[in-house]
């Protein structure tokens, strides 16, 4: 895969984002207006651990166009375990994967997880587009309630399938803020809503990175016994510091992270 082709799956990815997020949109639009170019600082994917569709199968098309591996991260309370990719070039945003321990589940879940996963057709799995190719099965709205008792995180990933779950704006290089504070509170003023799990503000310059993010958005979904409201996607964003050798720091905070992981909960 080359350049133009990575910038392609990446734009494909932020428009089927702002399908699930419309609320994203009107945060850059509203951004933009002093800040003619925004960074993304990563993405981030879902999904769980079988072979077929792990972290490695979705990481593929980034590898492929020289994206490499640069850390993971465990999630011991979530039962998650992530991996993240970085490109030579720091234009290009980080891509954030984790996939669920599915024996972590009870085996009614984890029956019904292998259950979901086996109508997806084989000729799917490895394509470029699959990271963002949505859901592929049928699933009841029960069978949805059943995994949200368990792990919200795993009702996500078999409501909405394959597809981005965040993207990420890199404060550090906009003109309009110039602190994680400062964003936030642009963006409550303009009445969104963020994630307060752990706080409003993860990590901060002790850890290199301080992160917030909205409270994930409630779309309509059609399941296969009624449509109902549930919640979808957020908009995330980041602060990093530089490190004692003068770098900013690229990586994650497992603790920052873990909360928020936190901003697709149902509330």
């Amino acid at each position: 895969m080359n350049k133009a082709d990575i910038f392609k799956l990446l734009n494909d990815m932020w428009i089927d984002y702002l399908r699930l997020n419309p609320e994203a949109q009107k945060i850059h639009q509203l951004l933009q207006r002093q800040n003619p170019i925004i960074i993304n600082d990563h993405i981030a994917l879902r999904t769980f651990d079988i072979e077929s569709i792990n972290i490695e199968v979705l990481a593929a098309p980034f590898l492929s166009a020289g994206y490499y591996w640069a850390d993971e991260y465990h999630f011991p309370v979530k039962h998650l375990y992530a991996k993240h990719l970085q490109h030579i070039d720091t234009k290009l945003p980080k891509v954030f994967i984790s996939q669920l321990l599915t024996e972590s589940l009870n085996q009614a879940n984890q029956t019904l997880i292998h259950n979901l996963i086996s109508q997806i057709p084989k000729a799917q799995i490895g394509q470029t587009d699959f990271c963002y190719s949505g859901r592929y099965w049928n699933l009841s709205y029960a069978d949805y309630q059943q995994l949200l008792v368990q792990s919200e995180y795993a009702a996500w990933v078999a409501a909405f399938g394959f597809r981005p779950n965040h993207f990420t704006i890199f404060i550090n290089q906009l003109d309009s803020h110039n602190s994680i504070e400062s964003i936030n509170d642009f963006l409550k003023a303009e009445g969104f809503k963020l994630n307060s799990a752990g706080g409003e503000i993860k990590g901060g310059a002790e850890e290199y990175l301080a992160q917030s993010s909205t409270l994930a958005n409630s779309i309509s979904v059609q399941f296969t016994d009624r449509t109902a409201e549930i919640p979808s996607c957020y908009y995330e964003f980041a602060q990093r510091f530089p490190m004692p050798d003068g770098s900013l720091y690229q990586g994650f905070v497992a603790a920052s992270a873990d909360k928020i992981f936190e901003s697709t909960h149902t509330r």
